[in-house]
């Protein structure tokens, strides 16, 4: 069906982990066949412009505000999409800037490490390279610097959980972000369930008040995204979709690989 509604509810700019800007995310999304999309990046709604809304009218693109918010679980880390939210509201701008507070303070402690092992970046080098920035850009500086070969290098020795310069973040529970999401308005939806595994932990994340749950998912295969749809539907959750797509970051994802229909971005797009 050449004309079916299809909108790509998860992917990431320059403004956070992405490499495209988000005009040119704009752009792409309407060479690939989008007529909706929903800009998640980490823990910032900085992509969501003027100038954003008036591209995305003149190439005919629905926009979902939209954000993936950082929370963390019994030491696990836990993404919550939000989406429909009131992008003017002040809540949330004093909740995202606090959360940028603690990111800088955690990059600063990652960079003294680095300094330490005698790999040292500047807080220059990394805030030049993004907006909003963690462990992935400090990954590729490390890359270009020739500190390590590949970014999976530079986590696996340095920055992972037990790495030799790791530095832990002040993260907020899951609950917390729920609750934040819903007092401006929106909806939150648990990211990419298919990454925990069945059990006590899962199940106590589920009893949790979410709106919904990421069904549909970058290329994951079908068989794999049944359960989850099936989840869904036994909860009275709605079902999600997006590609998380990262551009040149993560080159096997395309913009558009999932994606929901009309009916599904009109709920999410409806303020409670």
């Amino acid at each position: 069906m050449p004309n079916e509604f299809r909108a790509d509810l998860h992917c990431h700019t320059t403004c956070s982990d992405g490499s495209d800007p988000p005009l040119a995310l704009l752009q792409l999304a309407k060479q690939v066949g989008l007529q909706g999309l929903s800009i998640t990046d980490h823990d910032t709604a900085e992509a969501y412009t003027p100038e954003l809304f008036l591209e995305a009218r003149a190439v005919g693109i629905r926009l979902l505000p939209g954000i993936e918010i950082s929370s963390e679980l019994e030491d696990l880390s836990v993404h919550i999409l939000g989406y429909g939210y009131d992008l003017d509201a002040p809540e949330l701008k004093e909740f995202l800037r606090l959360m940028q507070q603690r990111r800088e303070v955690r990059n600063r402690a990652i960079l003294r490490n680095l300094a330490q092992h005698k790999l040292p970046i500047s807080e220059e080098e990394l805030k030049a390279s993004h907006q909003t920035v963690g462990r992935p850009h400090i990954a590729q500086l490390m890359v270009k610097k020739g500190y390590v070969q590949t970014t999976a290098d530079a986590f696996e020795y340095y920055l992972r959980e037990g790495g030799l310069c790791y530095a832990p973040g002040i993260k907020c529970t899951p609950r917390e972000v729920i609750d934040q999401i819903h007092q401006v308005k929106g909806k939150a939806v648990l990211a990419h369930p298919h990454f925990f595994k069945k059990g006590p932990f899962l199940r106590k994340l589920l009893a949790l008040p979410f709106d919904g749950l990421e069904c549909y998912y970058g290329n994951l295969a079908k068989s794999q995204e049944l359960p989850w749809l099936k989840i869904a539907q036994e909860r009275g959750l709605i079902a999600t979709g997006g590609s998380d797509y990262h551009g040149a970051l993560k080159p096997h994802v395309p913009l558009g690989s999932s994606w929901v229909d009309e009916a599904t971005f009109e709920v999410l797009n409806l303020s409670k």
